[in-house]
């Protein structure tokens, strides 16, 4: 949520903005100097880019899957009503278990689950690219993985998971990054799950209309500012919360290599939340068949606007900063400006996506569990983890 200068914090939810990782017990760390910020800040920029521009490619492949089991789950108004709601609630009753609990038993339950999720999660990311890897030749058995529950006309099915022997592949070459970030917690590894969580969040979770992403971003924009500006409990569940929730990068690289340990940080929320929306609008613009992507690049220029501005406004203030502060009204004010200039703004907030490409698209029908972070998106991601590939899981009753 909130990046620091003068005195770095390490944040869970969408630990909003750059900031540096908390320091360890010893000696103080001298100051980073201006070449390692750079290139840290400049480091956290790209990889933020990245899963942005290639999961809201790959978000306009998974909305034209043909089969509905394929299809991502979709952000209603009323899902984009509650996030805030129910993250605030997630949040804070972290906070009151990392105080009650011994964090250390704590982030050891979440370093097996994030160990779980981030290997389906990563196999998921390089499945496309390793397929186009794999000579012509190779042997390709099928496999399925299936639970059930009840029997008779009562049988339903909780797990249908189809894959075959390219996927087993793709899931012991993230085994073994999981296993790494498991024993080391390198940030290396903490990037490989950061940025597959954040490219799958981005193509997995659709929001079904423009009202609704302005409806989720303002929500958590006002989530962000509270808990960042107006308590002290984010900070205090950021420093307990051990897991790859962020993405990070040494701003000591140039003095120690990759044993270093001075960190810059980018939250995954800070990722996905404004991703999802530009996500949107990628496939707003194709809707129009004009064969422009006008708003897409309207949006995607204005999150890198939005993301300087907040390293910009932390550096001169020496002060956390909530990135959404500055990401919401960037992300939303352009593509808007733009519309009004083309004359194209009932048109935006006309469009359906669930009705135009995704006829039969489940709602989203669950919370995350993880204070609303981008951490807790992927675990409602993890539902539907193989679009495009091939698991089908039954979804729970709606809310």
């Amino acid at each position: 949520m909130a990046e620091q200068a003068a005195a770095p914090v390490s944040e869970a939810h969408n630990v909003s903005g750059p900031g540096e990782a908390p320091p360890a017990a010893g000696p103080a760390r001298p100051p980073a100097t201006p070449e390692g910020m750079a290139l840290a800040y400049g480091s956290l920029v790209l990889m933020a880019l990245l899963p942005i521009f290639f999961g809201a490619l790959r978000s306009v492949t998974c909305a034209k899957s043909k089969n509905a089991s394929d299809m991502p789950e979709t952000i209603t108004s009323r899902d984009a009503a509650r996030f805030p709601i129910v993250a605030s609630c997630t949040l804070f009753g972290l906070y009151l278990f990392f105080k009650i609990f011994s964090q250390e038993y704590i982030n050891l339950l979440l370093s097996m689950y994030f160990f779980v999720l981030g290997i389906l999660a990563l196999s998921h990311t390089i499945s496309p690219v390793m397929n186009k890897v794999f000579p012509a030749n190779f042997p390709s058995k099928q496999y399925q993985l299936l639970f059930t529950q009840g029997s008779g006309e009562n049988k339903e099915e909780i797990v249908n998971y189809e894959f075959d022997s390219k996927d087993l592949v793709c899931l012991a070459m993230s085994s073994v990054v999981g296993v790494w970030y498991l024993l080391r917690k390198h940030w290396i590894a903490n990037n490989l799950f950061g940025l597959a969580f954040s490219l799958n969040g981005v193509e997995l979770l659709h929001l079904n209309n423009v009202s609704t992403g302005c409806i989720l971003l303002g929500g958590l924009f006002i989530y962000d500012v509270f808990w960042v500006f107006g308590t002290n409990v984010m900070v205090t569940v950021a420093k307990s919360f051990e897991a790859p929730i962020k993405l990070v990068f040494p701003q000591d690289l140039l003095e120690k290599g990759l044993e270093a340990d001075n960190f810059a940080m980018l939250g995954l929320g800070d990722v996905v939340i404004p991703g999802i929306f530009i996500a949107l609008l990628l496939r707003f613009d194709i809707s129009l068949k004009k064969n422009t992507h006008t708003y897409f690049y309207t949006s995607f220029v204005a999150y890198i606007f939005g993301l300087g501005l907040t390293i910009f406004i932390m550096h001169v203030f020496k002060h956390a900063q909530p990135a959404l502060l500055y990401l919401v009204p960037a992300c939303i004010g352009f593509p808007l400006l733009v519309a009004l200039v083309k004359g194209e703004v009932t048109e935006m907030f006309s469009y359906e996506s669930s009705a135009e490409i995704l006829p039969h698209t489940p709602r989203l029908t669950h919370f995350p569990t993880v204070s609303g972070s981008p951490a807790s998106l992927a675990d409602s991601m993890q539902q539907k983890l193989s679009c495009p590939r091939r698991r089908r899981q039954q979804s729970p009753s709606a809310m």
